[in-house]
């Protein structure tokens, strides 16, 4: 396939083009495409802006990862504004590329994540939960889905990726936590009850590449494990993998105090299930979390 992918040179996307660019073609949208090739080599074609396309009549399918991250700085009203933009507006181009398009791609596969389902507690979610949350998580996956949705019609299927925890060496959250757990320093974050639902970076890579070879997915799916766990099972397993204590915690008293309301990525949770791609038949390589540590800081 002709493949046009957003967000390949991010921590998914780098790992989806390593995938993807010996079996297919890929152009990739990258602001450096001099950066983009040094990261990702020259079997690919790497563009700086979408302002040169005028439709997508050459491509097959197009991934659409990119987007600033959620979680790198305070959310000040200008980081939100740059959050959303970075999502919204792309996704609203690429829609209009699709709309323009004489044949346009049979697939669009476009990101989102598990923040769409706000803050519920313990309760366990899927695709079918019916949301009513006003928090910022929402509201930006929420609208993000919206817009790519938009693109669907009798020729054109779209699948929305409602992305857990990403955990891999390089990058995401695990990337961030492995400092302070090798010291022995890491540990729950408040009561620790809260729930993470994880998934290992290649079964997250895995499904993507289902989603795009599977014609009869469409809609929203919950990219995450089988087996959501508290943030303290969470700690727990990682200190064991790691062979350290796991005795600090952070209260969410300081949370709140550094990252005012972006902690409540942190200090709340979603149990989520993925319960459209286990039933249309996807197998994951690692449903359960000490099997995912092992191999992830095995392989390091």
């Amino acid at each position: 396939m002709k493949i046009l992918l957003t967000g390949g040179t991010g921590f998914i996307g780098s790992r989806l083009v390593k995938h993807l660019q010996f079996s297919h073609e890929l152009t990739i949208l990258s602001r450096n495409p001099i950066r983009a090739y040094q990261k990702l080599g020259h079997n690919l074609l790497a563009i700086p802006s979408l302002k040169d396309l005028n439709n997508l009549n050459e491509y097959d399918a197009v991934i659409n990862l990119a987007g600033e991250p959620i979680a790198n700085k305070r959310w000040t009203e200008q980081q939100k504004k740059r959050i959303c933009d970075s999502r919204w507006a792309l996704t609203e181009r690429l829609v209009e590329l699709f709309k323009q398009s004489e044949q346009a791609p049979e697939t669009f596969i476009s990101g989102s994540a598990i923040g769409y389902y706000g803050e519920q507690g313990q309760q366990a979610l899927d695709e079918t939960s019916i949301i009513e949350d006003d928090s910022f998580p929402h509201q930006v996956c929420k609208t993000w889905e919206q817009i790519a949705l938009k693109a669907a019609n009798e020729h054109t299927r779209v699948c929305v990726l409602r992305t857990g925890v990403v955990i891999g060496i390089e990058g995401g959250a695990l990337a961030k936590m492995l400092p302070a757990f090798r010291l022995g320093l890491g540990g729950p974050v408040a009561d620790g009850q809260q729930q993470m639902s994880w998934i290992h970076i290649s079964d997250m890579v895995d499904a993507i590449i289902f989603l795009l070879n599977n014609q009869q997915c469409h809609g929203a799916y919950n990219l995450t494990s089988p087996n959501p766990v508290t943030n303290q099972q969470f700690s727990q397993a990682l200190s064991k993998q790691l062979k350290r204590p796991c005795l600090f915690r952070a209260p969410a008293w300081v949370l709140n105090t550094a990252m005012g309301e972006m902690a409540s990525l942190i200090t709340g949770g979603q149990k989520v299930l993925p319960k459209r791609l286990s039933g249309e038949g996807f197998n994951f390589r690692y449903k359960e979390l000490d099997h995912a540590f092992k191999e992830i800081l095995l392989r390091r």
